[in-house]
Formats: structure tokens, sequence, C-alpha cells
């Protein structure tokens, strides 16, 4: 029996300590394997995030990578989860200053916007294949998610949230249009502030 002020043996915690040494090499791991497909995506669209490619560009075996993601359309699931945390990380350092919730939502679409127009690559390749994906993406949710904590606020009924939802399409919508040369930036934020303005003047 262990007397009562002895100091625990390192060995004892080893196991605990193990365990997240590795899982944390997991979440870097995966995050090189993110961050190396959107940079294909960058310069070749979806077409360019071909898994062994990916696979020798983020340093990983290419079973490896199929752990983690176990088809294409994971895999850019994941990048734009990634493009979406960078937007809420962006918003919680500098929340809209607009008055009005419309004048928020549009803040925050726009700011969206403009960091996608950054890489259109990335930004055709990403919203093409939300629009055909085989699986299910955060996307829509996330984003209704976070016009509703900009606009509404964490006591708004459930409708709002369906109002969020449908001001999220018409954006991805307007984002096809702006990628296919159909719209300028000026004109996408012009229709978006005539439909945050009908969609959340309730607010």
């Amino acid at each position: 029996m262990r007397p009562p002020h002895a100091t625990i043996p390192a060995h004892d915690n080893q196991p605990d300590a193990g365990a997240r040494t590795r899982s944390q090499r997991q979440r870097q791991r995966r995050k090189r394997i993110v961050q190396a497909a959107a940079a294909l995506a960058s310069r070749g669209g979806v077409e360019a995030m071909q898994m062994r490619t990916v696979a020798e560009r983020a340093g990983v075996a290419l079973g490896t990578l199929y752990r983690y993601f176990p088809s294409k359309m994971d895999l850019v699931v994941a990048v734009v989860g990634e493009e979406i945390d960078l937007l809420e990380s962006s918003i919680e350092r500098r929340p809209p200053s607009a008055t009005t919730a419309p004048g928020r939502a549009v803040d925050v679409l726009m700011r969206a916007t403009r960091g996608l127009m950054r890489e259109p690559e990335l930004a055709d390749a990403l919203i093409r294949s939300l629009i055909l994906a085989e699986v299910e993406t955060p996307f829509g949710d996330r984003m209704a998610e976070l016009l509703l904590r900009v606009a509404g606020g964490p006591d708004a009924p459930e409708e709002h949230l369906v109002l969020t939802g449908l001001l999220s399409s018409v954006w991805v919508q307007e984002l096809l249009e702006m990628l296919r040369g159909r719209r300028t930036h000026e004109q996408i934020q012009r229709r978006i502030e005539i439909a945050a303005t009908r969609l959340l003047s309730d607010f």
C-alpha cells in the first residue's frame, strides 16, 4: 500500500498522457490533410482533389487518408467546415456593427463572400460540390445558425432559423451566379440586402 503522501510514479500517468499525445497527433494530421485538399482545390477545383495527390501533399499514406475521409466528398465537406470555422472566428473577433438584424446578416454574408472569392477556384469547387453532395453537409445549417446568432439572438423563435436558412440559400445561389460571371460584387450585395430586409424584417 502506498504511503499517504507518497509521490505517484510517473508511469502511472503514462496511459493518459499517451492518449492525449495520440489524439493531438491525429488532430494535426487531419488538419494537414484538410489544408492540403483546400490548397489543391484552390488551384484546380474538385478535380484536383485526387485522394492520392492529397495524401502525398499532406505527407500521409493513402490508407491513412481513407481512414479519416472515406470519399472525396467527405473531404470536401471537411474543407467546407474549415472555411466556416474561419468565418466564425472572424465574427467573434469583429462582430457586425450594424444596428438592424438584416444589416448584421448582410455584413456576415458579404464578409463570407469576400473570404471565398479570394480563392475563386476553391469557392467554385465548394459551392458546386455542396449542391451535388452525396453526403450530408453541415454548411446550410451552420450558416443559418451563424446568421441567427448575429441577427436574432439566443431567444429567437424556431421560425427565425427557417428564415435565416432561406437567406443562406439565396446567398449560395448568388455566389454561383457570381462565379459564372453573371453577378458583380455590388449586385450580390444589393440582392442580399433586399432578401435580408424582406426575410428578417420581423427580427
